[in-house]
């Protein structure tokens, strides 16, 4: 994305005619896909499908298919396929980012790289809590959700606190089949609390690397409520089966008028998409007692 004049974003590739605004070349767009993975767990861990027509599904099978040993010419077994079907929505996320005038027009400023950095930490975070905390109203529905989210694996027994034992519950909770690629999710708060936690002779429950906890990952993100009654703090699991459906890739459309007389301009930034948990019981989630 480069520009002759320094006030408007001159594009190598697609206008969007819906709006006036226009696409990423391909070079900005690789750079601010790796900004978005650096700012949301989503982007980097979740199963991400371009589905830019309006509708569309996805359908998933429930139905536990196994191989079986036969003898030479003896029956295969067939299993009738259970499907479920996911209805795609089409959210809006946009966002407005003003610069003065007179910095835009420094030549030796690159809006292209600031503009592509900027929409990306802002989208990003904005992504990430929706994808945890959405409710489906108007914005994708989260995987903290009641219904649709996560499986709860675990109650506490406090509204506060998380025990030793509860931890351990939750990780064998989780199936071995989603437990091999899983990742513990939780806010800092918790981490610190976790980071306490001691079993009956002494031992620390977190010990050895930093970002490991019983030997999976742990991802911090501060859009993840913390231990209060009835919150869902930790969330373990496999985040493949949270899919995030791309309508429409990141398009910037420049507001010259509308900031005019504060000479200022206006970068409007518009993204379409959806996210949805395909298989429930792929995450855990620890809630805390009512």
């Amino acid at each position: 994305m480069k520009s002759n004049r320094a006030d408007d974003i001159s594009l190598n590739e697609g206008r969007n005619t819906s709006n006036g605004s226009y696409f990423l070349p391909s070079q900005s767009a690789e750079k601010y896909k790796a900004a978005l993975e650096k700012e949301n767990l989503f982007r980097r861990l979740s199963t991400i499908a371009n589905v830019p027509s309006s509708g569309g599904r996805i359908i998933t099978s429930d139905t536990p298919v196994d191989a079986a040993w036969i003898g030479e010419g003896g029956t295969v077994p067939e299993a009738e396929l259970a499907a479920t079907r996911f209805m795609l929505d089409e959210y809006k996320l946009a966002c407005i980012t003003m610069l003065d005038s007179d910095f835009v027009r420094d030549t030796g400023f690159d809006i292209s790289n600031y503009l592509t950095l900027d929409f990306a930490r802002i989208f990003g975070k904005a992504e990430e809590d929706a994808f945890l905390n959405g409710d489906g109203v108007d914005k994708p529905k989260g995987l903290l959700r009641a219904t649709a989210g996560a499986d709860v694996g675990v109650t506490a027994a406090s509204p506060t606190g998380i025990a030793f034992d509860e931890i351990q519950r939750l990780y064998f909770s989780l199936k071995p089949e989603y437990r091999s690629n899983a990742v513990w999710v939780m806010n800092d708060e918790t981490a610190l609390g976790l980071r306490d936690l001691k079993d009956s002779t002494g031992n620390f429950l977190w010990r050895g690397a930093a970002d490991t906890l019983l030997g999976k990952p742990v991802v911090i993100s501060n859009h993840m409520p913390s231990a209060a009654s009835g919150k869902k703090p930790l969330v373990f699991g496999d985040f493949k089966y949270y899919w995030i459906a791309q309508r429409e890739p990141l398009s910037i459309r420049a507001l010259h008028e509308k900031y005019l007389f504060a000479n200022k301009i206006g970068y409007l930034g518009i993204e379409r998409l959806d996210g949805c948990l395909i298989r429930s019981e792929a995450i855990k989630a620890l809630q805390m007692a009512e």
